[in-house]
C-alpha cells in the first residue's frame, strides 16, 4: 500500500513527497543480482531506502518524489542488466503476467532442448571419446547449449562487468566459457600439448552439461517459487471476474469486475461469490464468511447487512449497494498487505545480505588462485587441472541457495498465516514472534466480543412485562448511550411507534421521557436513586448480585417504582480462555489491560485464566506499560482492537489488531486476527516458530554448502586421496542446493 508521508520542513522549504512504492523486478537469478540491484539505487539521489526480495522478484523503495521518479528508478536498474516495471495500470498487470508466463516457457524450452543435446555429450565424453572426430562432434553439440539456450547467462554477465557489477551469471558464464574457449583451442590445436608430452583434452561436455544443469535448477526453482505464493492466487481467486449488475431501467446485465462503480446495484444468486464490498438493499440469504471470520456458520444477510468480496452466497438471492471497489474491498486489502508482508526482509536476511554482495568476487579470487597453485604444484598436467578446478570452484559456489534461504520461508509462512486468518504485515513481525515472552490482552472487544447484549430482564410483576416492553423499547430507542443499542437489539421484535414527549437525555445517567401523561426512565442507579424511585426487596437484591458479578444494571421505571432490571453484559468469546491456556503452554506470559473498572476486570480475568491483570488504563498507560516491560528485556507483544490500544500497539515488538476493531488500531498493528478469534494467536507463535526454524535449516545448508563445496572443487582432497571433483558434478549440487533450499521451505505449507 502506498503511503504518502509529509516530513517536516524548513520555513519556505516544499515539504518532502517521501512514498513507498513496490515494482517488481525481471531478470534476477540469484542473491548476487538482488543485492546489485539494491545497491544500485541505493545510490541514487532522493532514494532513503530500497530493498530487494529475490523471492517474489520485487523491490521495496522508499523515496522522494520531488527528487526522483520512477522512471529513474528503472533507467537504474536497467543499466546493470535488470528491468524494473513501473506501470500500474491493469494492462502493465497482465503485461507482466504474459511476461512471467513467456519467461517461464522460454526457460522450459531452453532447458528442455540443453538436456537433449547434453546427453549425448556426457556419452561421448565417458564412452566414445576415441570414437573419429569425437572433439568435433562435441564441439557441435556443445555450441548451441553455450552460445544460444545459455546467452542470457553471457548478456547479463557482461552488462553487469561494464557497470562494476557480478552475479551468479557472472560465475556461470566465466566457468563455461573458459572450458568451452579452452576445448576448441584443444580442438583446432592438438599439437600445442602433443609437443609438451601431454594429451590435448577438451571439456565441452563441462561447458555443456553445466548450463544445462543450471537451467534445470534455475526452471525448478521457478516452479517450486511459483508454489510459494499460492496463498496470493488461492486469494485472488475468491473474487469472481464478472458481476450481473442491476440497471435503473431494471434490467440485468453482466460486466466486468472492473467496471462495477460505488453506487452500483450488484445481483448476487444462489452459489455465486460475492464480488465487491456492499450493503444489502434488497432480498436475504445466507452467506458463508469464512475466508474472513473462519466460523464455518453461513450468516443471515438481509437488508442493511454488510456484504464482502469473496465470501460464498448460499441458496438465496439478493441485491446490495457497492460501497468499496477495487483496490477498496477487504479481500484486495488483505491481498495487498499479503504482498507487502510477502516481500519484506526479515532480520535474520541481513547476514545473507551482506554475504551475498561480496561472494562473488571473492569466489572469482579464489578460483584464480585454485589456478595459481595448481599451475605451479608440479602435478601432472597441473595447469589443465587448474584450470579444471577453476571452472569447478566457480560452477559450485553459486550464492542462489543463500538468496533463497529467508525469502522463500517468509513467503510460505505469512501465505500460511493467510490461510490460518492470520494477516501478517512484515517479515521481521514473523521472526520476532518466536521470540515473543510476554502476551498482553486488551479486554473489550479481544477478549470479550465488545458488544454488550442483555443477558437477562426482571419484571416488577408478569403484568408490566406485557403491557410495558413496547414503552422500554421506545425510550431506549432515543438513547444515545451504548448500552441502549443493546436493550434496543433485544427488543428488535418491536417495531415500536411509541410517541415520547419532553425526552431529556442526561449524561452518565440515562434518560427520561412522557408517555401518556406518565413519566418513565431508563438508566443507571444514579438516576433512579436521585429521583427517590423505590425498588421492590426482590429486584434490589438481583441488581446488587449483577453488580458484584461484573454486569452492568440498566433500570426502568416510572416515577414511582423501578418497574424491571436488565442485566447487560459484554460477553467472553467462547474461544478466549482455551486460547489463553493454550498460549501459557507454549510458554509465554499471559496479562490483561483495560480501561474498566477493577471489579468487571476481575471477573473477565478470573474466566479467562488471566493471573496478570491492570483495571483502569488510561491509553498511555497502557503504553507505558508495555515500556516497562521492555526495560526488563522482554519481548513484548500486545493484542487489541480500540482505538485507545494504538498507542500501546506501536510500543510493542509484535503487535496484534483484531480484524473488525478500529482502523487506527489494524493501522498500527504488524499482524491482523482477521477472524476475531484468540485461538489463532497460538497457531500464529506456532508459525513464526516453525518459519525461523526452516530459516535457519535453509541458512545452514546454504553456509555448509558453499564452506565445504568450495575447498573440494578447488582440490583440497587431491593430496590426500586423488580426489578431483568433476564440473558436471558441481553443476548438479549447484542446482540441488537451490532446489533442496526452497522444496524444505515448502514443508510449511503442510504443517499443522
Amino acid at each position: 500500500m502506498n503511503e504518502d508521508i509529509n516530513k517536516g520542513k524548513k520555513e519556505g522549504e516544499k515539504p518532502a513527497r517521501i512514498v513507498t512504492k513496490q515494482f517488481p523486478v525481471t531478470g534476477m537469478s540469484c542473491a548476487s543480482c538482488a543485492a546489485n540491484i539494491q545497491n544500485r539505487l541505493s545510490r541514487q539521489p532522493g532514494i532513503l531506502n530500497a530493498s530487494v526480495n529475490l523471492a517474489t522478484e520485487s523491490v521495496s523503495v522508499e523515496f522522494d518524489q520531488s527528487v526522483v521518479e520512477p522512471q529513474d528508478l528503472k533507467d537504474a536498474v536497467t543499466s546493470i542488466g535488470y528491468d524494473l516495471i513501473i506501470d500500474e495500470s491493469e494492462n502493465a498487470k497482465e503485461e507482466l503476467e504474459n511476461l512471467q508466463l513467456l519467461r517461464y516457457r522460454s526457460m522450459k524450452s531452453r532447458t528442455v532442448w540443453s538436456v537433449i543435446l547434453a546427453t549425448p555429450l556426457v556419452l561421448i565424453s565417458m564412452v566414445f571419446m576415441n570414437m573419429p572426430y569425437a572433439p568435433f562432434i562435441m564441439w557441435a553439440l556443445a555450441t548451441p547449449i553455450v552460445f544460444w539456450f545459455g546467452r542470457s547467462f553471457f548478456i547479463n554477465a557482461s552488462k553487469q562487468i561494464l557497470h562494476g557489477a557480478a552475479s551468479m551469471d557472472t560465475l556461470v558464464s566465466l566457468s563455461t566459457g573458459i572450458a568451452y574457449l579452452f576445448s576448441v583451442f584443444n580442438t583446432l590445436f592438438p599439437s600445442f600439448w602433443h609437443n609438451r608430452g601431454l594429451h590435448a583434452h577438451v571439456y565441452f561436455e563441462a561447458s555443456g552439461v553445466v548450463i544445462a544443469l543450471v537451467l534445470l535448477g534455475k526452471f525448478l526453482e521457478e516452479r517450486a517459487k511459483a508454489n510459494t505464493s499460492s496463498a496470493i492466487k488461492n486469494l485472488m481467486g475468491l473474487q469472481p471476474m464478472t458481476v450481473f449488475k442491476v440497471l435503473p431501467s431494471g434490467e440485468i446485465r453482466e460486466f466486468l469486475i472492473s467496471k462495477v462503480k460505488q453506487g452500483d446495484i450488484i445481483l448476487v444468486r444462489p452459489g455465486e461469490k460475492v464480488p465487491v464490498d456492499g450493503k444489502v438493499n434488497e432480498g436475504s440469504s445466507f452467506v458463508d464468511e469464512s475466508m474472513i471470520t473462519g466460523e464455518p456458520v453461513a450468516v443471515l444477510k438481509e437488508g442493511g447487512s454488510k456484504v464482502f468480496a469473496g465470501t460464498v452466497n448460499q441458496k438465496g438471492t439478493f441485491q446490495f449497494v457497492a460501497e468499496k471497489v477495487g483496490n477498496e474491498t477487504l479481500l484486495s486489502s488483505i491481498i495487498q498487505y499479503v504482498k507487502e508482508a510477502q516481500g519484506s526482509r526479515a532480520p535474520v536476511q541481513k547476514l545473507a545480505d551482506r554475504i551475498a554482495g561480496i561472494f562473488v568476487p571473492v569466489v572469482v579470487v579464489i578460483s584464480l588462485i585454485t589456478l595459481a597453485i595448481w599451475s605451479v604444484s608440479g602435478a601432472e598436467n597441473g595447469k589443465v587441472q587448474g584450470l579444471l578446478s577453476m571452472i569447478t570452484v566457480l560452477v559450485i559456489a553459486c550464492p542462489c541457495a543463500l538468496g533463497l534461504a529467508t525469502p522463500t520461508a517468509i513467503m510460505v509462512g505469512i501465505g500460511k498465516g493467510a490461510e490460518k486468518n492470520i494477516l501478517i504485515r512484515d517479515a521481521e513481525s514473523l521472526e520476532l514472534a518466536c521470540r515473543m515472552d510476554t502476551l498482553i490482552l486488551d479486554k473489550t472487544g479481544t477478549l470479550t466480543e465488545g458488544k454488550p447484549s442483555v443477558e437477562r430482564i426482571e419484571w416488577r410483576s408478569p403484568g408490566d412485562k406485557a403491557g410495558l416492553e413496547k414503552v422500554l423499547a421506545g425510550l431506549e430507542r432515543l438513547s444515545e448511550h451504548p448500552l441502549a443499542e443493546a436493550v434496543v437489539k433485544y427488543f428488535e421484535h418491536y417495531n415500536s411507534d411509541i410517541k415520547f414527549e419532553n425526552v431529556k437525555s442526561i449524561t452518565g445517567k440515562g434518560i427520561e421521557g412522557f408517555y401518556n401523561g406518565r413519566k418513565y426512565f431508563a438508566g443507571g442507579s444514579r438516576l433512579i436513586e436521585e429521583n427517590q424511585i423505590s425498588i421492590v426487596p426482590e429486584l434490589a437484591r438481583l441488581a446488587n448480585q449483577w453488580e458484584d458479578e461484573a454486569k452492568t444494571v440498566v433500570f426502568f421505571a416510572d416515577e414511582k417504582e423501578t418497574l424491571a432490571v436488565l442485566s447487560v453484559f459484554d460477553r467472553l468469546r467462547e474461544t478466549s480462555s482455551g486460547a489463553v491456556q493454550r498460549i501459557r503452554e507454549l510458554g509465554v506470559d499471559v496479562r490483561m489491560l483495560t480501561g474498566d473498572n477493577a471489579k468487571t476486570a476481575a471477573a473477565i480475568a478470573k474466566k479467562s485464566g488471566i493471573a496478570n491483570f491492570e483495571a483502569m488504563m488510561l491509553p498511555s498507560a497502557k503504553a507505558s506499560y508495555v515500556e516497562a516491560l521492555q526495560k526488563e528485556k522482554k519481548i513484548v507483544g500486545m493484542v487489541g482492537d480500540g482505538i485507545n490500544d494504538s498507542q500501546a500497539l506501536a510500543k510493542a515488538d509484535i503487535s496484534i489488531a483484531m480484524g473488525k476493531g478500529s482502523d487506527i488500531a489494524i493501522d498500527a498493528a504488524k499482524m491482523t486476527i482477521i477472524s476475531n478469534d484468540l485461538s489463532v494467536i497460538p497457531d500464529a507463535i506456532k508459525l513464526s516458530r516453525l518459519t525461523v526454524r526452516t530459516i535457519r535449516q535453509n541458512l545452514f545448508w546454504a553456509f555448509i554448502y558453499n564452506i565445504i563445496g568450495i575447498p573440494i572443487a578447488a582440490g583440497i582432497l587431491y593430496p590426500l586421496n586423488g580426489f578431483l571433483l568433476n564440473p558436471m558434478i558441481a553443476g548438479a549440487a549447484m542446482a540441488l542446493s537451490s532446489v533442496s533450499v526452497v522444496s524444505n521451505s515448502l514443508r510449511l505449507k503442510y504443517s499443522k
